[in-house]
């Protein structure tokens, strides 16, 4: 049940987006994830060049979410999206799309996740790098969980390269948001999930 569609992309609302975990999105969450993406990135440094750049990137993608899942809006606009609101959003714009299909938004946030992500910034996310971004947001208890995580979704040319390049990250986010299948095989891109 961890890795249905409708948990995975529930786990990208709670975890990537709803920053400040009260169970919706709004325009604050994605001024948030500017300021977090920045440092991050910059492992500490924030400059003011770097954050003008993410917050073009959040805000668009808050932007292009609202205008793909706010259906209230039409007679009511509460200025938030709710998970069902996300999720058939994502249903409509993402499932059964590849990667260049995508809302260009959600394309440049998934480029920026995986530069956060890759924090030596060798163009790879290595075993490591996939550790501490899975420890980040939840709960687990043995390592070799998450391992075996990590190396369910290598492939052979991963494996030569040590580890995840952009592009095959690209390739699994697109994955775990428009395949429907519980065995979709991108459904531990973002670690063990929980229900």
């Amino acid at each position: 049940m961890a890795y249905t569609w409708d948990n995975r992309v529930a786990f990208v609302v709670r975890y990537l987006y709803d920053i400040d975990n009260n169970g919706f999105l709004d325009a604050h969450d994605f001024q948030c994830l500017a300021l977090r993406s920045c440092v991050l990135e910059g492992k500490g440094d924030c400059s003011a060049e770097r954050l003008q750049k993410y917050e073009h990137i959040m805000l668009s993608l808050w932007e292009e979410i609202t205008r793909l899942a706010d259906f209230d809006k039409v007679l009511d606009y509460d200025g938030t999206v709710s998970v069902e609101e996300f999720k058939t959003a994502v249903k409509n714009s993402c499932v059964g799309k590849k990667y260049s299909e995508f809302p260009q938004a959600l394309k440049a946030f998934i480029e920026s996740n995986f530069k956060m992500t890759d924090i030596n910034n060798d163009g790879v996310m290595g075993i490591e790098e996939y550790r501490y971004d899975c420890v980040q947001r939840m709960v687990v208890e043995d390592i070799k969980v998450i391992d075996e995580a990590f190396n369910s979704l290598l492939n052979d040319d991963d494996r030569k390269k040590g580890g995840i390049t952009m592009s095959r990250y690209q390739e699994l986010f697109a994955q775990f948001l428009s395949d429907t299948s519980e065995n979709c095989p991108a459904k531990y891109l973002f670690g063990p999930l929980e229900l």
